[in-house]
């Protein structure tokens, strides 16, 4: 929450909102960067609403504000720039957050629940190829200095394209996970459990990294390290990615992330069940997941048309 925010909005919204955020942290175990967002999102609210109305007001108004309010507020922040998708995500957190103090105090917040949200189109992910994909599990740690850093490097990586862990998952391992077991338990967003199968290939990979890694693999600190003995960035497998696919003349799109789209995509075109895949990449909701079957559909679309020996003649 910025500080000119927090100056415009009274001290009764202000600690509204951190009741609010409380309680998303606390009851629905939203993620931290989520909590963040919706703070932003929701002060920016309620400092547009102080200086479009001429002041600041109690929260039963917070409660009432008419659709017209509603509609100059994201009428503002399109104007400053701000994306269909950003949009529709504050609309959400000031949904809830509108929904939450109605439930307090007793109000009808119907006016802003039936708000609708900007459409937009959804991004498509963008998965490698499965040839590009073993491509990159191949030659992840081929520059790495030192052959543990490459056993790490190719460990991490074999993690999110061969279990569809985030990135942030497979860091968020410990000692205690070693040796890993056939099906790992993840603690992913929002604090949701979710198990796990765990390829041999993977398995094999960790252990290798294991027994040539030059420190304590203790059960309570993290299994994968940077060079110094800490937990290893994010960003290092990121630069580790980026100069494989420099190397392999893979498009900017093949990222860490990337793998865990590909390993949902190449399921499914192998007939995973979509429901099982939700399951295993940890979604809370499956129209999520339904972007893959987008992706296969396209996939299918652009193999017709380049195989099939009518596809580029007219009826």
């Amino acid at each position: 929450m910025s500080a000119a925010n927090t100056l415009a909005i009274s001290p009764a919204a202000r600690d509204a909102l951190q009741g609010w955020l409380t309680h998303i942290r606390a009851l629905d175990g939203r993620a931290a960067q989520t909590v963040t967002a919706y703070a932003g999102d929701v002060s920016g609210y309620l400092a547009f609403l102080a200086q479009h109305r001429g002041g600041t007001e109690g929260l039963a108004a917070l409660t009432s504000v008419p659709l017209s309010d509603l509609r100059a507020w994201m009428a503002h922040e399109r104007g400053r720039g701000v994306s269909a998708r950003s949009l529709a995500r504050a609309l959400s957190a000031v949904k809830g957050f509108t929904a939450w103090l109605a439930d307090r105090q007793g109000a009808d917040a119907t006016a802003v629940l039936s708000a609708r949200a900007p459409k937009f189109q959804r991004k498509l992910p963008r998965p490698l190829s499965v040839d590009a994909a073993s491509d990159v599990l191949d030659t992840v740690g081929d520059d790495a200095r030192e052959p543990w850093v490459a056993a790490r490097d190719m460990a991490v990586v074999t993690l999110l394209y061969g279990c569809g862990l985030r990135i942030s998952e497979a860091l968020g391992l410990t000692g205690a996970d070693h040796p890993l077991p056939e099906v790992l338990r993840i603690l992913g967003k929002g604090g949701k459990e979710r198990l796990v199968p765990v390829l041999p290939a993977a398995r094999q990979a960790v252990s290798r990294y294991a027994a040539l890694c030059p420190f304590d693999l203790t059960a309570e600190a993290t299994l994968f390290r940077g060079t110094r003995g800490g937990p290893l960035n994010p960003r290092l497998i990121a630069a580790a990615m980026e100069r494989t696919r420099n190397r392999l003349g893979l498009p900017s799109t093949a990222t860490p992330h990337a793998l865990r789209h590909s390993f949902a995509t190449h399921l499914l075109s192998a007939g995973g069940d979509l429901r099982a895949i939700q399951e295993l990449l940890g979604h809370a909701s499956l129209s999520t997941t339904q972007a893959y079957t987008a992706v296969d559909a396209a996939r299918l679309m652009e193999v017709y048309e380049k195989a099939h020996p009518r596809a580029g003649t007219r009826a």
